[in-house]
């Protein structure tokens, strides 16, 4: 059984054994996990014997036994009894045994598609029994918010970055505890004749169920704004009716008897309620802009054509006109060592920084310039190293490694290889589109180098651009005399449509260029956020300020901190990406942006 998604099957396997008279002494279970091989061999031995049901939970965490399970169960003899089950449950993992899967039924238990589905799926484990488990007259209403929260947290999977940052596999299992929480802390609200513990459901189901799984804490500021918006005593406002989300079509919301009498509403009316919800529907029930379903569909294209160019034969007919994939291949790589620089002389521009200053030490901008110089070297080194070497290849003068093998067919799909990747700034770019990138980053080092730090600093053609904010910080410290541990930086979105229109550089901090915004679009006429325009997905922000200052000395008011990411990919699940949090105006709620997934971007992906 796959548990990627239905959390832990045990209960399943459980209440199917009892149904088949199978339960209690007839099946045995045990985790795997260090130390726990030989019981389960043994047990395993002795089920096959008596026909028991075995239950293997966790397979994936011992994988080295597994193998030995393998080979046991191909070398038994004897005929095991026809009562005898082995059940074994793990997450997907590709080193599982082959040999396990061949002769094994596979159960893979994922969500249904579609907010609809998803909650029918998840209500249809709701008994009436459980309901009444609780003698809260808010527990039955809440168990269907609960639904839809759990269903809505699912579904934001479909549309990728904008969605979640990282995916996460909310399942059964979350849903179960959680309700089992609210039936506990109600029971006990009801018990005391008190109020609903509105905050330490909030925090209990966002933040440790939920929210337990959630590893980018911007993600967590989304599950966090969902449960704002859907628990509070305003589901049952009378006067002002609580809805998920209605327009003139369609209306998200709780059955009308749970504002007049909650504590009596059948189980059945909630799930006619689910019944007659559409069976599609648009991104803005998550919150999201419409045009979320613009980019879901944008990826979904991206990902076939990848598929695609892997598909593709490896050797091109010599007719097409245009030669052999040698042929092609080997004016590509021409072409692109014709278009790579000399390496930086480090040791001479070392020299010329230092004499820039009267104290001859080097500021922290200035270190900055140098690691970025040297890192580009290596680029440009690792660059020129392996086309001559796939040169050498192709003319069969030394054998093609698989390394060179991936780069021939980087090059030939016009993608960016994996081994100049790893020495480049993050990016999701094509081969062309990079290559005009590294271009423009090669522009910016040299007027640096030529002209001084730059007036207005193309954050995207830095390899680690967050060290350049730092070092403005640590400049603007020692220039005042701020402790650094209580500086921060703090941004502005200007006037200024283009760097162009700017003649010389703040007194502290730094002005940025080419920051992209992602799910929603800025105002240049209001000077705040504002909603985007239908299939329009990315906007270019004017030039914005960022300044170094003293955190106390902050007073926000009517911004959202939105977070600067390098790509539109956005934050890694290790929590790479993230370079700085900007603060952008806005006269509507946070929580507007937050589930609409707003974010800047230094990279667009064309």
């Amino acid at each position: 059984i796959n548990a990627e998604y239905m959390g832990n099957p045990a209960d399943e396997i459980q209440k199917l054994a009892e149904k088949l008279e199978m339960g209690s002494t007839k099946m045995r279970s045990v985790s795997l996990g260090q130390g726990q091989g030989e019981e389960a061999m043994r047990m395993t031995e002795m089920g096959s014997l008596r026909g028991q049901w075995i239950l293997l939970q966790n397979c994936h965490l011992l994988i080295d036994w597994m193998r030995e399970l393998e080979k046991a169960l191909e070398k038994r003899d004897a005929k095991p009894h026809q009562d005898f089950r082995l059940w074994l449950t793990t997450e997907p993992t590709p080193d599982f045994p082959l040999g396990i899967l061949q002769r094994s039924l596979k159960v893979v238990n994922e969500p249904p598609n579609g907010l609809k589905m998803n909650m029918k799926n998840t209500y249809s484990k709701v008994t009436e029994e459980n309901l009444e488990s609780c003698p809260h007259p808010a527990f039955r209403s809440l168990v269907y918010v609960l639904t839809f929260f759990h269903a809505v947290v699912q579904e934001r999977r479909k549309y990728g970055t904008i969605g979640w940052n990282v995916t996460y596999d909310f399942n059964e299992t979350d849903f179960t505890v959680s309700m089992e929480l609210l039936n506990l802390y109600l029971t006990k609200a009801t018990q005391n004749n008190g109020p609903v513990p509105w905050s330490s459901l909030r925090y209990l189901v966002g933040e440790a169920m939920y929210g337990g799984r959630v590893t980018d804490s911007m993600d967590r500021r989304v599950v966090t704004t969902y449960l704002d918006e859907y628990m509070g005593d305003f589901i049952f406002d009378t006067f002002q009716p609580f809805h998920f989300y209605a327009n003139s079509e369609v209306d998200y919301c709780l059955p009308e008897e749970c504002t007049t009498n909650p504590g009596t509403v059948h189980r059945d009316v909630f799930a006619n309620q689910v019944e007659a919800l559409p069976m599609e529907n648009s991104p803005e029930v998550f919150g999201l802009h419409a045009n979320a379903e613009i980019g879901y569909l944008t990826n979904a294209t991206k990902g076939m054509w990848a598929d695609l160019l892997e598909l593709q034969p490896r050797q091109a007919s010599s007719d097409t006109g245009e030669g052999s994939r040698e042929d092609v291949l080997d004016k590509i790589v021409q072409d692109v060592m014709a278009q790579i620089p000399q390496p930086f002389d480090r040791k001479l521009i070392f020299g010329r920084e230092k004499a820039k200053n009267k104290d001859g030490l080097l500021q922290p901008t200035q270190v900055v310039l140098l690691q970025e110089l040297e890192r580009w070297n290596s680029l440009v080194e690792r660059m020129m190293l392996t086309l001559k070497d796939l040169q050498k290849a192709l003319a069969g003068v030394i054998g093609m490694s698989a390394e060179l093998d991936e780069l021939a067919n980087s090059l030939f799909n016009g993608q960016l290889p994996s081994m100049w990747r790893t020495l480049a700034p993050l990016t999701r770019k094509n081969l062309g589109g990079w290559l005009l990138h590294f271009h423009r980053r090669l522009a910016q080092y040299r007027s640096w180098l030529d002209n001084g730090e730059p007036t207005v600093m193309w954050l995207s053609g830095l390899n680690i651009p967050e060290s350049y904010l730092t070092a403005l910080v640590q400049t603007t410290c020692r220039k005042y005399k701020w402790p650094l541990d209580k500086s921060t930086l703090f941004s502005r979105v200007t006037q200024y449509a283009t760097a162009s229109e700017i003649s010389e550089r703040p007194a502290d901090g730094c002005y940025v260029q080419g920051l992209f915004l992602e799910g929603a679009k800025w105002s240049m006429a209001q000077q705040q956020l504002d909603g985007q325009d239908p299939k329009v997905l990315v906007y270019e922000l004017p030039v914005v300020e960022i300044m170094p200052m003293e955190g106390a000395k902050i007073k926000l008011q009517s911004t959202f901190r939105t977070p600067v990411y390098v790509t539109q990919g956005r934050r890694s699940p290790a929590g790479v990406g993230l370079v700085f949090e900007a603060d952008l105006a806005t006269e509507m709620h946070p929580s507007h942006w937050v589930l609409e997934g707003v974010a800047v971007v230094l990279n667009t992906d064309d």
